[in-house]
């Protein structure tokens, strides 16, 4: 069968499904190109917009949702950078970028103002099980796209995956510690946000990624010799 182009295949949504169901192939990849990279910062933008829309006092890059194409960017680049040294194969930032954007949906549930038809415990829950369901969605994807794409596999697969998302998870926690966090800590008080339950989940993750940091760091660099090693013998 005669592979098609970069970009020129399956349609849109076709292929935005197959990513989120997690049944993409290398020959879907193999398509992504600048129209699949205009469509999922789109979609970024818009889960930018739809974070802050009832937020009762965003910044302005924020309510633009300018923050969350700067996000996406930067997440791309530190993915890039951080797992350069284990030499993927077919490594490139525009395409890590591009599948990236491709993740983003799920992020719409952020969007549901459940505090609007909920009562205040229930919305907390509630936005604490959307945090953990995309979280653990979008790493799955993360997770196939690098198996899939990259060729990594076994433990260098792991470091590759693992560590820059917990140095994530701390970088993006020190850079969000809002005062819901603070009311959380101090036993969650009934005048709290429905966000409360979110932050004390990821101030507990946050406290673990400190935890295991030194042996994931040391996963790293052995994956990164034995990767070197590999790469000598060939």
């Amino acid at each position: 069968m005669e592979k098609a182009s970069p970009g020129s295949s399956a349609s849109l949504p076709r292929l935005q499904a197959r990513v989120l169901s997690l049944a993409f192939t290398r020959g879907d990849l193999e398509t992504l190109g600048s129209r699949h990279l205009v469509y999922g910062l789109l979609v970024v933008w818009a889960v930018g917009l739809g974070r802050y829309w009832d937020h009762p006092d965003p910044y302005l890059v924020q309510a633009l949702g300018l923050g969350s194409l700067a996000v996406m960017a930067a997440l791309a680049g530190f993915l890039y950078l951080v797992l350069l040294p284990l030499r993927p194969a077919r490594w490139s930032f525009v395409h890590l970028l591009t599948f990236l954007s491709l993740t983003a949906l799920p992020a719409l549930l952020y969007a549901i103002p459940v505090e609007r038809v909920l009562d205040l415990a229930d919305a907390r829950a509630v936005n604490a099980w959307f945090l953990g369901a995309v979280a653990i969605w979008r790493v799955a994807m993360l997770a196939r796209y690098l198996s899939v794409w990259t060729g990594l596999s076994g433990p260098v697969l792991a470091a590759a995956l693992v560590l820059p998302l917990a140095l994530i998870v701390v970088a993006l926690t020190l850079l969000n510690l809002e005062k819901a966090v603070f009311n959380v800590m101090a036993g969650l008080r009934e005048d709290g946000t429905p966000g409360d339950v979110a932050y004390l989940v990821l101030f507990l993750v946050t406290g673990a990624s400190f935890v295991v940091s030194p042996v994931l760091a040391l996963l790293y660099g052995f994956a990164v010799w034995r990767r070197r090693k590999d790469w000598s013998r060939a």
